[in-house]
C-alpha cells in the first residue's frame, strides 16, 4: 500500500534527523516505526523478547562511550551510595 502524509515540518525534520542517526534511508525509518506499534496488551514475554525490542529501539548500543558497562554501573552504583541526602 502506498500512503501519503502531509507531515508538520517539526516533526519531517525529527523524523529526518532520527533516520539519520540510525544510519537508514526515511522511508525505511518511518516503516520501522509503523511496524513497532505495540498491539494493545502485547508486552515481551520473555528476556529475548525484550533485548529485541531494546534493540529496534536503538537502547542496545545507544551508549557508544560507554566500553566497560559493569564497571560503568559500578562507578554509579558507588557515587550513588557515597551521596548525602539533603
Amino acid at each position: 500500500m502506498t500512503l501519503t502524509l502531509d507531515l508538520p515540518k517539526d516533526l519531517e525534520h525529527r523524523l529526518a534527523a532520527e533516520a539519520v542517526r540510525l544510519g537508514l534511508p526515511v522511508e525505511q525509518y518511518a516503516l520501522r516505526l509503523l511496524g513497532d506499534i505495540p498491539k494493545t496488551g502485547q508486552r515481551p514475554a520473555s528476556g529475548a523478547e525484550l533485548v529485541a525490542f531494546w534493540r529496534r529501539e536503538g537502547v542496545i548500543g545507544s551508549r557508544p562511550d560507554i566500553e566497560d558497562s559493569q564497571a560503568h554501573a559500578r562507578r554509579i552504583r558507588h557515587h550513588a551510595e557515597r551521596r548525602h541526602a539533603g
